[in-house]
């Protein structure tokens, strides 16, 4: 039998002992006076003195973290949602029978504690604890190193031991809650209506994505799990809503990495009569109060990297981004040959057969993407690489598009919708040559859509903000996995 196996064998033992006491090793209710977080805020200045002088009461409960025995007396380190708080554990205060239960905690367990706060001769803020219950036992120890586990996989795959043995961790995901509920407050400020669209869809649509595919067994018809909820968007658009925005799920059948999660949560809202200038302005004024409020300042530190996240934030055309950045001659952008010469010059690899709207899209990736540090919006796209924009009116080969870059990621994605129902049906009728030709990311054509633009829809724009990569920033967070919950990983055989 292995040493884990042992210990689990005797925290089996100790439950027996207190199952034989009579005692509830997997309690009911607990009521508390106070967390222990509001311990350390409320108490945590007042003196030894202080603290004799006007006797504070208080009912608490946490997980034991730490142990320390003195034969009449003990001191046990509790912990909730992250914070930590001393007891103290006396022979004479408890009694006999209550002290003796004392033997049979273990860390991992949880208790709930009654007692007064008192300093100890270092100083530290303590229950002197009166009445004892026993909440719950814990059946598997804490991994060896609890108080400081590194390990990737045991992080990411057993979350619960994460936020047992990292503290700080707690803080991130708090963070991401006041993230996302900023957000809420910010558009229904400004008149936005918060609706929920379908998370299953009879034809995928919206983004350029590879979708999951279930089956419905009483419609006999396979659904997609949704790459993006705007067609549905704009279908109430359409009905007469004038600005809407959902903060949910999409699902995209794609690689894993520390900035792409096949499940993510996307922001998307839309405003009728405006354009993709007018989200741009708004993009500014959120993500500016998003820094104030979250972070305390317009300065953002990521990865080691200052971020201004204060406006007016910098606008770069796509194609000249390519150009400025790289040195490159105008020419690249129409002659194909000289593109593949400068994509060579570059060091990319240049596959055969390489559209030329192909070629400056990789150029833009491998050699513009990364440069991008503080705020840039990327605009006016190839129409080839947007079939859900509206043409520019000054170059019908570009659209009405930007995309924002912060810390040489892409964050989000806004346009000029297009409301044009043929321009969209030739759109469409092109991405199906690119699904026929193997492209398994083009996009559907969806006839319920055409057809709700036939019905006209008002000139309207988009936008999409990944929220996960947006929490990764304001959190300091280097990959996606440590901004959300659950992050989906390969397959355990170990286990």
């Amino acid at each position: 039998m292995d040493e884990l196996n042992e210990q689990q064998q005797q925290r089996l033992e100790k439950l027996q002992i207190l199952q034989d006491k009579g005692l509830r090793p997997f309690g009911t209710s607990f009521s508390t006076t106070h967390t222990l977080d509001t311990i350390a805020q409320t108490y945590s200045s007042l003196s030894k003195e202080e603290l004799e002088a006007t006797p504070i009461a208080c009912t608490v409960a946490g997980r034991i973290m730490a142990m320390r025995r003195f034969g009449k007396a003990a001191f046990a380190g509790l912990q909730e949602e992250g914070h930590r708080l001393q007891v103290y554990l006396k022979k004479d205060v408890l009694g006999d029978q209550t002290y003796e239960l004392c033997q049979s905690l273990d860390l991992g367990d949880w208790i709930g504690v009654e007692g007064r706060l008192f300093r100890t001769k270092t100083d530290e803020l303590t229950v002197e604890v009166q009445t004892l219950t026993f909440l719950t036992k814990g059946l598997r120890p804490l991994p060896e190193k609890w108080h400081g586990l590194t390990d990737i996989e045991t992080r990411y795959r057993q979350r619960y031991v994460d936020l047992i043995a990292n503290p700080t961790v707690h803080q991130v995901f708090r963070m991401r809650s006041r993230i996302i509920s900023t957000i809420r407050t910010f558009l229904t400020d400004r008149e936005f209506l918060e609706v929920e669209t379908p998370m299953m869809h009879p034809i995928p649509g919206g983004a350029t994505a590879r979708p999951f595919v279930t089956h419905h067994n009483t419609l006999d018809v396979d659904l997609y799990l949704r790459v993006a909820p705007e067609l549905y968007l704009k279908r109430l658009i359409v009905g007469g809503f004038r600005r809407v925005f959902e903060i949910n799920r999409n699902f995209r059948n794609e690689g894993i990495s520390t900035i792409h999660n096949p499940e993510f949560t996307m922001l998307e809202f839309y405003q009728a009569y405006a354009d993709y200038h007018d989200l741009m302005d708004l993009t500014e004024q959120l993500f500016h109060q998003l820094s104030l409020e979250i972070c305390g300042s317009a300065m953002v530190d990521y990865q080691g990297q200052q971020i201004n996240l204060a406006p007016p934030w910098t606008r770069l055309s796509y194609l000249d981004s390519i150009v400025e950045v790289n040195g490159l001659d105008q020419a690249i952008l129409s002659d194909h040959h000289k593109a593949i010469d400068a994509a060579k010059s570059l060091g990319l690899a240049v596959p055969p057969k390489l559209s030329h709207v192909d070629l400056l899209v990789s150029l833009f990736e491998e050699t513009v993407e990364p440069t991008l540090i503080q705020p840039t919006f990327i605009t006016d796209f190839p129409i080839e690489i947007s079939p859900l924009a509206r043409k520019k009116e000054s170059n019908p080969a570009l659209t009405d598009r930007f995309e924002l870059f912060i810390g040489g990621r892409e964050i989000a994605n806004g346009f000029s919708e297009l409301n044009d129902p043929i321009d969209q049906r030739q759109r469409f009728e092109a991405q199906v040559t690119l699904r026929d030709a193997g492209d398994q990311e083009a996009q559907h054509l969806d006839e319920d859509f055409l057809r709700a633009l036939e019905y006209g829809m008002p000139p309207t724009a988009g936008e999409g903000i990944g929220i996960d990569r947006l929490v990764m920033l304001l959190t300091n967070q280097a990959s996606i996995r440590d901004v959300i919950l659950f992050p989906q990983l390969r397959p355990d055989h170990t286990s």
